[in-house]
């Protein structure tokens, strides 16, 4: 027995070592993959009413979503609805009726790598800021209100940054930026250096720069009036996200925390009764019907600090 131990001691640490071996090569790879491959899933509800199902080219992709008419006249504008993490368009459903009846035409589509749009990977607003370039193309002149949760938050304040047609940004839940909310949410046993591997990983397959996904650096650019609403209790994405975009805000600017809520519960109907109420005041009514068509696209935002 003693001449087989020191035998099976060696043979049971080669097979420790190898295995943590595998485990270090095979981590990163799992990490870049849950990063830029989040679950898919598709809408499951039927196209909601006076919406019509749409087709809108992003950048190299193809986007399907819900282009949505109001009845309203004068017609105030047009809110975008962006999506969070593994969601689609679907999720637009409560909001889309809420904005119709104030006079505002609705669109919501899945992002790129989710529901039924095209694209394999996620790149959490470096690729999805253009594809809402895209999007906003094909909107009537007018103002532009942006609302997205999350990921779609996160989207939406890259994408005001740089575009003036952007009249006003509500944001739920974002993260200040990309390499700090995907290293606190990897998972404990990832090292340091796994996790900086399953980064590099990332940017090469998905050809982009993970430190250029910023909602905090893109907050400093950004001039219009910004909503942010953040759960108290969020432990996914803690409220210190939104309060660093807060602080990085040059232009008007809100913050709600909202007590208690948890990380993609912030959007109480209390809460959507201040949306719709710090929009009114961010997207005033158009006073005379004649000037709905090309003047209003002339308008410059309007909305004090709140």
């Amino acid at each position: 027995m003693s001449l087989k131990s020191p035998a099976t001691a060696m043979m049971a640490a080669v097979v420790i070592v190898a295995v943590f071996g595998c485990i270090a090569i095979e981590l990163p790879a799992l990490g870049a993959g849950g990063l830029l491959h989040p679950a898919r899933h598709r809408a499951e509800i039927p196209t909601p009413r006076q919406c019509t199902d749409a087709t809108f080219a992003g950048a190299d992709v193809t986007l399907r979503g819900w282009r949505c008419t109001t009845t309203i006249l004068p017609r105030r504008g047009t809110v975008v609805y962006l999506h969070g993490v593994s969601d689609n368009r679907g999720s637009a459903a409560g909001l889309i009726p809420r904005f119709l009846s104030r006079g505002f035409e609705v669109i919501a589509y899945d992002s790129r790598a989710h529901g039924d749009s095209g694209g394999d990977a996620c790149t959490y607003g470096f690729f999805e800021k253009q594809d809402l370039h895209h999007v906003l193309d094909t909107v009537r002149p007018g103002p532009i209100v942006l609302i997205g949760t999350s990921l779609g938050a996160a989207i939406a304040l890259q994408e005001a940054a740089d575009d003036p047609r952007v009249t006003a940004v509500v944001a739920a839940e974002t993260f200040s930026d990309l390499r700090t909310i995907a290293t606190e949410r990897a998972p404990r046993f990832f090292t340091r250096s796994a996790i900086e591997r399953a980064f590099r990983l990332a940017e090469r397959e998905a050809h982009f720069s993970t430190d250029a996904v910023s909602p905090e650096q893109a907050a400093t650019r950004i001039a219009v009036p910004v909503l942010l609403i953040h759960g108290a209790a969020d432990i996914d994405t803690p409220p210190a996200h939104s309060q660093r975009v807060f602080a990085a805000l040059r232009g008007p600017k809100r913050l709600i925390l909202v007590t208690g809520a948890g990380h993609n519960g912030s959007l109480r109907p209390d809460v959507w009764n201040e949306i719709a109420s710090w929009i009114e005041r961010a997207v005033p009514a158009v006073e005379n019907p004649s000037a709905n068509g090309a003047a209003a696209a002339q308008q410059g935002p309007r909305g004090g600090r709140s």
